[in-house]
């Protein structure tokens, strides 16, 4: 409580017992003469008013230190989380750090107040890091675009990498005698994965007129080009990278993945592809697709059988509006998975949340150029980010190889 409403109140607690004594006696007076002495009903007319007035300031103070302790309680808040070591970035409001990536995308200079929401780079080249809400954006666009990503389980770290858990080895459960002799169970095992995330650059020439046309969306139209270099350039690591200096694809013979055949030396067949989903083991088929370029559906959606007519029907389940399925189970189309050919392995199946792993170093650093390209009169923009990849659970999925 504060001075101020403590005072307050140690008047109106007087005051009141001031009043209660002089009431008592005018009615005292009143009971004796039948009324109240005129002086004494004034007086104690003039107490209850002050008495009132005190109340009301009382409320009134309250109500103010009940405002300001709600206040003081926000601000208090509100410095815990800006006085945590990861805060500064977060005291900057997204749109003015937006305003001045912008502005400096498009002048190569910011003004002074400004320049201090973006952060430089910490490489040789210079540059500055994009805003985190530009950053967000882009991954947005490339995941669309580079479908592996929807399907694979996707970390995020401000590190050169990651570790994550994996088993190495496991034991079986053994049967025994109620008073049988139990040995130790052995075999079990596990150990740490590192993966690392690689540098993958972009890189984008915009032209000085339409940079200096301000009705131009540059921001927006340079997020969109980034987002197709960086989706090409992670759509074919993920699937065949070979892991130097870039992801390990899971199509990559040494990703460790197995495969099945396809009963064909040359092409797909229904069996084929019926004995690949029903190799992976059950507890992975709950979350399990198949992946395949758009040539490769083309071709499966031809297969017939014996009477000329298609195996696979695939289409919206009208009924539900459940997702297009083959065999039951729903597909991803990826550009960068193999046509079909002698040894090839076209398509893959499985669970990838648990089979693959992504990450994603969380910042990235845009470098504007505006000398390389001057004579073509082009401002050219190198986009640097760190993406790593790579099968964390081999099982989880499998491939066709097309062999008989």
């Amino acid at each position: 409580m504060s001075e101020e409403i403590k005072s307050l109140v140690d008047d109106l607690t007087k005051g009141f017992e001031d009043f209660k004594v002089e009431n008592k006696n005018r009615l005292e007076e009143i009971e004796k003469k039948g009324h109240a002495d005129p002086i004494l009903q004034e007086k104690v007319d003039k107490m209850s008013e002050d008495v009132a007035k005190l109340a009301e300031e009382k409320q009134s103070a309250e109500l103010a230190q009940k405002n300001l302790d709600e206040v003081t309680a926000k601000v208090e808040k509100l410095e815990t989380v800006l006085n945590r070591p990861d805060a500064e970035s977060k005291k900057i409001e997204p749109d003015v750090q937006m305003k001045a990536f912008g502005a400096w995308l498009r002048k190569g200079e910011v003004d002074p107040e400004e320049k201090k929401a973006l952060y430089e780079s910490d490489d040789t080249l210079g540059g500055f890091y994009a805003p985190t809400e530009y950053v967000a954006d882009l991954i947005k666009s490339v995941t669309e675009i580079s479908p592996i990503r929807s399907i694979a389980r996707v970390r995020q770290t401000d590190k050169r990498g990651i570790e994550v858990p994996k088993r190495t080895g496991q034991f079986s459960a053994s049967w025994v005698a109620e008073t049988g002799t139990r040995s130790e169970t052995t075999g079990y095992t596990t150990g740490l994965m590192s993966i690392d995330a690689h540098e993958c650059y972009a890189l984008v020439d915009m032209s000085q007129a339409m940079l200096e046309d301000t009705a131009f969306n540059m921001e927006s139209e340079m997020n969109s080009e980034f987002a197709e270099q960086f989706a090409k350039a992670e759509g074919t690591a993920f699937v065949s990278g070979n892991g130097v200096g870039r992801p390990l694809g899971f199509t990559d013979s040494t990703a460790g993945v197995s495969s099945t055949n396809s009963g064909s030396g040359s092409a797909l067949t229904a069996n084929g592809l019926l004995d690949l989903a029903y190799a992976v083991k059950s507890e992975y088929l709950r979350n399990s697709r198949f992946v395949m370029n758009r040539t490769t559906f083309g071709k499966l959606l031809q297969l017939e059988d014996s009477e000329g007519q298609k195996i696979f029907h695939v289409g919206l389940n009208l009924v539900n509006g459940a997702p297009s399925t083959i065999i039951g189970f729903p597909y991803v189309l990826a550009t960068d998975m193999p046509d079909i050919a002698g040894s090839a392995k076209p398509v893959a199946f499985g669970d990838f949340s648990r089979a693959y792993t992504i990450v994603d170093r969380v910042s990235m650093s845009v470098l504007r150029d505006p000398y390389s390209q001057s004579t073509s009169g082009n401002i050219r923009y190198v986009a640097r980010r760190r993406v790593g990849g790579t099968v964390v659970l081999a099982e989880a999925i499998r491939l066709q190889n097309i062999s008989s």
